[in-house]
């Protein structure tokens, strides 16, 4: 298949429903861009199966953000429910605060950015690829629209439409300074269980286990071996672990905050539930990796993102069980897509309710990290009492996000 020399993103899709879809994009190279379009994939929920990279590299400009005050009466799956349609409205949450008062009613606070350029609400069940290609031809020109009357009236309208009974007020301004309020957690967690969530490490011998109260047995290693004679310009690593969502965007993501570039690689299919990758790196200044700390720290990275992308604690808040759940936050600000998406799928699949949700951040010594914190409801049909429902709960969230 041809590339035009003009900026394209072309979908070829398979011959059959079992054959891969192939995505093309053809634009100017910036660093970063390779974590960036995959950010964008990972964003629709889907999978990559091989990929071949010639000089990926990138950021784009934070857009503004806007407080959607969603009011409406409280049932089970609800707070899911919102989170797809703002997701199909091509909305990024970027923080969240939900509150349920006793008479049973909902105050949901979505801090959001827009990723849209279309200003007509799209249907319950948007073309995903449509919307793909659209996304990535966005990239290098990103456009914002909730600074439009039409397209706030639209978004409130949407949801009112859809919640009818349910929904008491919607209303969608922009954010002040209530959205840098929201922002850390390091003052509200409990010192132990951030102690326990974000310390981490990983040893030579063995993966750290203590942030992931589960009964799955641990992950396999991940292998990163090092070879720098076999080409005069480029580090060479060679990767093989488990294959989960999300992955070649980890390791894109660990790339773009230690200023390595991806020049370009090789991503093979998932043989047994494993992947085998070939990826060239240089630094910014064009040449190998040479520093034996930095390539040390690198590869230890890259190990602890491949086993340890998200961390899950559930543990008791006084009366009420909470759930944790982090990801580490790249350098330019993002946190990781769809965590929220997936975790709400999953309590609702477990018939599970929320009681409040908040999204924050809390920094470490290293790194900032994105944190969803819940506090569920018991209920006679999962008692959040018991270890080995809290188990499945946690298995659930990692079956979903494919980890």
């Amino acid at each position: 298949m041809g590339i035009p020399a003009d900026d394209v993103v072309l979908i070829q899709q398979g011959n059959s429903p079992h054959d891969p879809t192939i995505i093309t994009v053809n634009c100017p190279d910036k660093s970063g861009l390779g974590c960036d379009l995959c950010r964008i994939i990972l964003e629709f929920g889907l999978h990559i199966t091989r990929a071949g990279y010639q000089k990926l590299n990138g950021s784009s400009a934070a857009p503004s953000v806007y407080l959607l005050k969603f009011c409406c009466v409280d049932r089970k799956g609800l707070l899911h429910d919102v989170t797809e349609l703002l997701t199909e409205l091509e909305f990024t949450i970027q923080r969240l605060k939900v509150m349920t008062t006793p008479d049973g009613k909902v105050v949901d606070l979505f801090f959001i950015t827009d990723g849209s350029t279309n200003l007509d609400p799209p249907p319950p069940n948007p073309a995903v690829l449509h919307c793909l290609s659209q996304s990535l031809g966005r990239l290098s020109l990103f456009r914002e629209l909730l600074h439009t009357k039409k397209r706030r009236d639209d978004t409130c309208g949407y949801l009112c439409d859809v919640f009818r009974e349910y929904c008491i007020g919607c209303e969608l301004q922009l954010a002040g300074p209530e959205c840098d309020n929201q922002r850390n957690f390091s003052s509200l967690l409990n010192l132990a269980v951030a102690e326990e969530l974000f310390s981490c490490e990983l040893s030579g011998k063995e993966s750290c286990m203590q942030a992931l109260r589960t009964a799955t047995p641990s992950p396999e290693k991940a292998i990163v071996t090092v070879d720098n004679l076999l080409s005069p310009a480029h580090t060479l690593l060679q990767i093989q672990c488990v294959d989960q969502k999300g992955l070649f965007y980890d390791i894109l993501r660990t790339s773009k905050d230690l200023n390595i570039q991806v020049a370009y690689g090789r991503f093979s299919s998932s043989i047994k539930g494993y992947r085998n990758m070939d990826l060239f790196f240089q630094q910014r200044d064009g040449k190998k990796i040479l520093d034996p700390k930095l390539l040390e720290s690198f590869c230890s990275r890259l190990k602890e993102e491949m086993l340890h992308p998200l961390r899950v604690i559930i543990t008791n808040r006084g009366p009420d069980t909470e759930l944790l759940v982090a990801n580490p936050v790249e350098l330019c600000g993002k946190g990781r897509p769809r965590v929220f998406y997936d975790v709400t799928l999953a309590l609702k699949k477990l018939g599970i309710c929320i009681f409040s949700a908040e999204i924050g951040r809390h920094s470490t010594q290293d790194r900032q990290w994105e944190v969803y914190r819940f506090l569920l409801v018991e209920n006679g049909e999962f008692p959040l009492t018991s270890g080995q429902a809290r188990n499945q709960m946690a298995d659930r969230i990692r079956t979903l996000m494919d980890w």
